[in-house]
């Protein structure tokens, strides 16, 4: 008795737009496994922004008529407007965004829709395309960092006055105040921006008309297609520019860097709405409660934040690893480019978002910052200044403070809690003017100087940086 061969289930037909050598239909598993089309569809308007600009060039060089450019083109933003509203149906069978506009339009237009792709190939058109959305989405991104920038500016200068704890090791070091604390995130933010103006400016160059890897041989005009778009010039090698996403990891390594600072302050914002800082409060609408423990205000948008970070990581990990081991030119490996980048994207808008909206609402609790930065001696290295003032040796007044310290913790006083007589029993060099510099105010205001916590200070530090931010925008 003969057996039924396992014949595996395959497609009705081979794509049209590349199976001309071909004999049989590709297996519906293999269809479906190497489709792009579920999340390259978000591309759909740079791919039609490329398309225009290409159909444009071809018209000046001669390829089309202006009657076949107009075609196409109007074509293309009827394909535009029935993504937008809805009404398109994406096929897994035409694989990615660009076959499935492409086949659109044709089915709309005729045999002029085919014509589109003279001269270009889906390897620099895929370039071309996530260039571009990278582009438009580094924008919204700076838009929305400068907005964060902005809130900790005004945050930082209304809490110029305010007296925190400084820590190093988590443990008091000197106190500062809450606006200088700001400060050190509002720099953090700063290098982010630049980093990110770096990898825009870097990747505005197009790879349109470098085709599938050595160029084409009509008469095309790449410079006009780069101006067209945007670009500042077009690509200097074709194997290069269809085949390198160097561009994509450098955007997630900001991102990476961007969410290590978001990460840290998240860190500090979760610390200092726990009941054993109790230094901020933040509103209700950015936290969440317990489902059993009714006391309960949880910080989620930083502590989700802290989180999400370790996901944006990955993403650059993927890329970099997705890359290392390519040969020259494009390989099919470029597909999984693009998920890593899209979600590290969309994180990181999210993030911002959240942190832009929640940082001009933090409420301090002063007097628990004044009260902490009393606790643990944080004055002590301004007792050493003192010491050295009067001439001591730095070494020899670290000793005598670490003495004051010790006598502290035995007697359950601060240093400025002591009385003259004590504080002289451990030098005589300590005069009535030591209480200029040992309570928490004029530890503040001593540090007066460019990067220094002291009050005026912050608030010259906070016009620096609003002029920078309006000379970049």
């Amino acid at each position: 008795m003969s057996q039924k061969k396992n014949t595996p289930q395959t497609t009705e037909t081979t794509n049209q737009q590349w199976g001309g050598r071909f004999s049989e239909p590709t297996d519906a598993f293999v269809a479906r496994f190497t489709a792009s089309v579920q999340f390259d569809q978000r591309l759909y308007h740079h791919d039609i922004d490329g398309s225009i600009a290409h159909a444009t060039m071809l018209c000046k060089v001669g390829v089309l008529s202006d009657a076949e450019k107009t075609q196409i083109i109007e074509g293309l933003e009827a394909v535009r407007q029935d993504i937008t509203e809805g009404r398109f149906e994406w096929s897994e069978a035409l694989e990615d965004v660009h076959m499935n506009i492409e086949a659109a339009l044709t089915e709309r237009i005729g045999i002029t829709g085919k014509k589109l792709h003279t001269g270009r190939s889906r390897n620099d058109q895929v370039a071309t395309d996530i260039r571009l959305y990278v582009r438009h989405e580094t924008d919204l991104i700076a838009s929305e960092l400068k907005r964060l920038q902005e809130g900790l500016l005004g945050l930082a200068e209304r809490e110029a006055d305010t007296i925190m704890p400084g820590f190093t090791h988590l443990q008091t070091a000197q106190p500062v105040t809450f606006g200088h604390h700001l400060l050190a995130w509002f720099e953090m933010l700063k290098r982010d921006a630049s980093r990110l103006q770096d990898c825009r400016s870097r990747l505005n160059y197009s790879p349109l008309g470098a085709a599938a890897l050595a160029g084409t041989t009509y008469p095309i005009d790449r410079s006009y297609t780069a101006e067209l778009l945007g670009f500042n010039a077009p690509t200097e090698n074709s194997l290069d520019s269809v085949s390198d996403r160097d561009f994509a990891i450098e955007f997630c390594a900001f991102a990476a860097l961007l969410m290590t600072h978001l990460s840290r302050a998240s860190e500090e914002l979760v610390l200092w709405t726990s009941a054993q800082f109790n230094f901020i409060d933040l509103p209700d609408r950015f936290c969440t409660g317990s489902s059993i423990m009714p006391q309960k205000k949880n910080p989620d948008v930083p502590e989700l934040v802290r989180g999400k970070t370790g996901r944006v990581n990955g993403h650059l990990i993927s890329l970099l690893t997705l890359m290392k081991s390519q040969p020259l030119a494009y390989n099919k490996d470029n597909q999984e480019d693009k998920e890593p980048l899209f979600d590290a994207i969309d994180t990181v808008k999210d993030c911002l978002r959240a942190f832009a909206d929640m940082i001009p609402a933090i409420t301090p609790n002063k007097d628990s910052m004044y009260e902490a930065a009393k606790r643990g001696f944080s004055t002590a290295t301004d007792l050493a200044d003192y010491l050295v003032r009067a001439g001591i040796a730095f070494r020899d007044a670290h000793e005598i403070v670490g003495k004051s310290v010790a006598y502290g913790l035995e007697t359950g006083k601060d240093l400025s809690e002591m009385s003259l007589t004590e504080l002289q029993q451990f030098s005589d060099d300590i005069k009535e003017d030591v209480f200029d510099v040992l309570t928490l105010e004029g530890s503040v205001a001593a540090r007066n100087h460019i990067g220094g916590t002291a009050p005026g200070q912050v608030r010259q530090a906070v016009i620096r940086a609003r002029k920078a931010i309006a000379a970049d925008s």
